[in-house]
């Protein structure tokens, strides 16, 4: 399960901490945020207490016309052992209830001084994007015309040559090796590169080679969306390949389906060359324009008038 602690969301945002310090390395296990309304009115049936809460002027507004012993007793109730930390918006002064309580329950509440809309959508895309499911798949992905192709295959079969290539004829690498995948939203798939080999392309007799001190930064980018798989394999003279392209395969990375294409390898073939072709196809098919298909169209039209 993808964590991100307290810690590192003060260090992202740079919030301040103002009380609950033996806290901040709690774990945040949820992106969804909470806007303690109902609970500070005292409705806490189904209060999220595994969810980072937000409070800005609406509620704090509310809270301070609360008498004393409801104060106490609404902060105790919100500052719970599950409760990951508290972020005030607008640079609010932070009621001295809140502080005490979690101070008592070790629960960090942290302040910025940005509006509270503008923190809570930041906020949860930060966490959407660091709680993502996420998988690790061993191929390159490289930006093609716009299309984030992630190159499949054996080792050895020219995964990395290919990028390299691709790198040399204008598109960017994104990731050698390993690409770390992670599924934002319901049906879209970001790839970027583990940190220690970012930027960095392994390349069989010349060694580890670095892309953007080679090439410049236009060469590289460190995330992208992958949008099309190209499986490459040695040239099986047994098995049929595909000749017209008509039957579109695809391959589930976590929930999501990607389209998928085998490139069969041999002496002569350029293969940047094809998933250029392939990126490019793969645009005009979004476009409607489905050039297999219409070629078989035609073909039907003749035999039918035949």
């Amino acid at each position: 399960m993808n964590k991100v602690r307290v810690s590192e969301l003060i260090e992202h945002f740079d919030l301040k901490l103002v009380s609950g310090e033996k806290g901040i390395e709690r774990e945040i296990i949820v992106s969804d945020i909470s806007r303690p309304g109902l609970e500070i009115a005292g409705y806490f049936t189904y209060y999220p207490r595994r969810r980072l809460q937000l409070l800005g002027r609406t509620e704090l507004s509310f809270f301070n016309e609360l008498s004393v012993d409801e104060r106490y007793r609404r902060t105790s109730q919100i500052c719970t052992s599950q409760t990951p930390c508290i972020v005030i918006s607008r640079g609010i002064e932070v009621p001295q209830e809140f502080i005490i309580s979690s101070n008592k329950r070790n629960v960090p509440i942290l302040q910025s001084k940005m509006k509270t809309t503008r923190l809570s959508s930041m906020i949860t895309n930060y966490l959407e994007s660091r709680l993502a499911p996420m998988t690790a798949v061993h191929g390159v992905l490289v930006d093609v015309y716009g299309v984030g192709v992630l190159i499949t295959g054996e080792s050895g079969v020219g995964k990395s040559e290919t990028a390299l290539e691709l790198v040399k004829r204008g598109h960017r690498l994104v990731a050698d090796d390993s690409v770390e995948i992670r599924q934002e939203g319901e049906s879209e798939l970001v790839g970027n590169a583990p940190e220690l080999i970012q930027h960095l392309l392994e390349i069989r007799g010349l060694g580890i080679i670095n892309v953007m001190t080679l090439f410049g930064a236009g060469a590289v980018r460190n995330y992208k969306r992958v949008s099309l798989v190209i499986h490459l394999e040695l040239w099986d003279q047994a098995k049929v390949y595909d000749r017209l392209g008509l039957d579109e395969e695809k391959i589930r990375l976590i929930d999501t389906e990607v389209p998928r294409l085998v490139l069969p390898v041999r002496p002569g073939r350029n293969l940047a060359v094809i998933i250029e072709v392939a990126a490019m196809n793969y645009r005009l098919k979004n476009m409607g324009y489905h050039a297999a298909q219409q070629f078989s169209d035609r073909l039907n039209d003749t035999l039918h008038e035949r």
